[in-house]
């Protein structure tokens, strides 16, 4: 079985039908880094499943890139708000290494939970899960410190700093690059 159809079927049992259909209505894709998922304007039309690789969302404000949240391999990745409403993106899905995506249309989405009872526990368990790793990101940034969000980044993704350029983690964490640079000395 695939990692994008093990993933899921860690969520709720697959039927053989789900899972033939999953096959069929899937798309994979072997895609090298800074290839760009979505732009702003452009509507998010699919959802993708990242096999391998990394992802960063984020915005331009006033000419500069503020990056709203990284997601590994093994996490689904979509502007939820433009795929929720079919409605223009605000920001950009940037891959940030070579990537092996599976991927699913709106309107392919919209027939798996139509046809498949089964799959409608799954979306709810997905939306579940990442509406609440968004809260907790708009929460850090509104009530923890530069040093505690800074500590949270490192328990959460320990080799953000291998991956991810230090403007980009910096930009995530709400600080200049300076502040950032100031607290990893601190800490060793």
């Amino acid at each position: 079985m695939s990692v994008f159809l093990s993933s899921i079927s860690q969520l709720h049992p697959l039927s053989p039908a789900l899972t033939a259909a999953l096959l069929a209505g899937t798309v994979r894709e072997e895609l090298p880094a800074h290839h760009v998922l979505l732009r702003p304007g452009q509507v998010a039309r699919r959802v993708y499943f990242l096999e391998t690789g990394l992802v960063r969302g984020y915005t331009l404000l006033h000419g500069r890139e503020i990056s709203s949240w990284f997601m590994p391999a093994g996490n689904f990745v979509i502007s939820i708000l433009s795929f929720l409403t079919q409605q223009p993106s605000q920001e950009y899905l940037e891959l940030l290494e070579p990537a092996v995506v599976h991927s699913i249309s709106y309107d392919q989405l919209q027939r798996f939970y139509q046809d498949f009872p089964e799959f409608n526990y799954i979306g709810r368990r997905l939306v579940e899960k990442y509406y609440v790793l968004s809260e907790q990101r708009a929460q850090n940034l509104r009530a923890r410190t530069a040093a505690e969000r800074y500590d949270l980044l490192l328990r959460d993704f320990p080799t953000v700093f291998q991956r991810v350029a230090l403007h980009q983690i910096a930009s995530h964490l709400g600080m200049a690059p300076e502040t950032l640079s100031r607290l990893r000395n601190k800490a060793g």
